[in-house]
């Protein structure tokens, strides 16, 4: 079936790809593909961020009364 590969298929191998995504693009393509991997593997790593979070009890609790003399205006009714 299929030998191992040896370095003349390799050679051949990197022939071809040089002539689909031309000498200029290689650095950036090899760029790309390396850091798809390191996001892909610190994604793999990390706890799952997607999963519902109990609110912390800062979030439970109400916000302090406003302070005396201070209050909120209103537009009033009749102004157009």
């Amino acid at each position: 079936m299929l030998g191992s590969i040896g370095p003349t298929e390799l050679i051949l191998i990197l022939l071809i790809v040089i002539i689909i995504f031309g000498a200029r693009k290689l650095p950036d393509l090899g760029k790309s593909i390396g850091e798809g991997i390191k996001n892909f593997k610190k994604s793999m790593s990390t706890k799952d961020d997607d999963t519902p979070r109990s609110p912390s009890p800062r979030q439970l609790t109400a916000p302090p009364p406003a302070r005396a003399g201070t209050s909120i205006r209103s537009a009033p009714e009749n102004a157009l």
